[in-house]
């Protein structure tokens, strides 16, 4: 299964989320089995590695994020099987590139796979402080863990 985590930049939430999907998926013997990338709905950041302080905080548990930003295209429609959006305006954005029903199908909200946060949307940890990315790694891993769940692992 192929599976692509997007936000705005491609530094903060979607590697975050990438890195944590990787994570669990190697705890669980499950690695071999999903190809997983990330992307940004926005070109500011390609080429970039995730933002020090995500990676500082998701290394403090034993998380790797190994991604460069790039931006999404239409074409990983094609690609993925699944297209994880960390807010609206992602979704929006990703819509606007899907050709069809199909193409639009891929397309899942990750806070949706978050209930405890009680949150719409994954907040962009950005321009804030050391707690809004500890948030955001809590809703991702919440979330993929649950992704796994609805697809059967």
């Amino acid at each position: 299964m192929k599976v692509l985590f997007v936000c705005l930049g491609n530094i903060c939430r979607s590697p975050a989320a990438e890195g944590v999907f990787l994570h669990v998926l190697d705890e669980r013997g499950l690695s071999s089995q999903f190809v997983v990338d990330s992307a940004g709905t926005s070109s500011f950041h390609v080429g970039e590695r995730a933002d020090a302080r995500m990676r500082e905080h998701a290394g403090r548990r034993g998380i790797e994020l190994p991604s460069r930003a790039r931006q999404f295209v239409a074409n990983d429609f094609k690609t993925f099987d699944a297209i994880i959006v960390m807010d609206d305006s992602n979704y929006e954005n990703c819509l606007k590139l899907a050709k069809s029903d199909e193409d639009q199908k891929r397309l899942l909200k990750m806070a949706d796979f978050c209930p405890q946060s009680g949150l719409s949307e994954v907040p962009d940890p950005y321009y804030g402080g050391a707690q809004g990315f500890e948030q955001v790694l809590d809703m991702v891993q919440e979330g993929c863990e649950n992704l796994l769940k609805k697809w059967g692992y």
